[in-house]
């Protein structure tokens, strides 16, 4: 089973026991649970259900692990004879976080699929 989340403007494909790095949540520490309940699509098998434009009742459990930074991205700016050069970096942050469960409502109906006719 996997969905598509949309988390902070982003859409991820999550399944349960994957790690994810997701936007840099301040207010999260390591060890906390948190939910994203905006899936736009659940996959299950053989059924699907579509969210128009979320799929109600659906939930995914994440636990945060730890915040992290990703690799330094140079910035170099150069204006040839002017004596002009900047060189700045940046590193972006991100939450890595552990996906726990992904839940379904009871009441969920899978996408009517019709048949390919030849």
């Amino acid at each position: 089973m996997y969905a598509i989340a949309d988390i902070a403007g982003k859409q991820f494909r999550v399944e349960e026991g994957r790690y994810l790095y997701i936007p840099y949540h301040e207010q999260a520490q390591p060890g906390d649970e948190l939910v994203f309940d905006r899936l736009l699509l659940v996959v299950d098998g053989d059924q699907v259900y579509l969210g128009r434009p979320v799929v109600a009742g659906a939930a995914v459990k994440a636990r945060v692990l730890e915040h992290v930074k990703a690799d330094k991205v140079l910035v170099f700016k150069k204006k040839r004879r002017k004596r002009y050069k900047v060189k700045r970096g940046h590193r972006q942050r991100y939450t890595k976080v552990l996906i726990e469960a992904l839940t379904l409502p009871e009441n969920a109906q899978p996408l009517a699929v019709a048949a390919a006719t030849a």
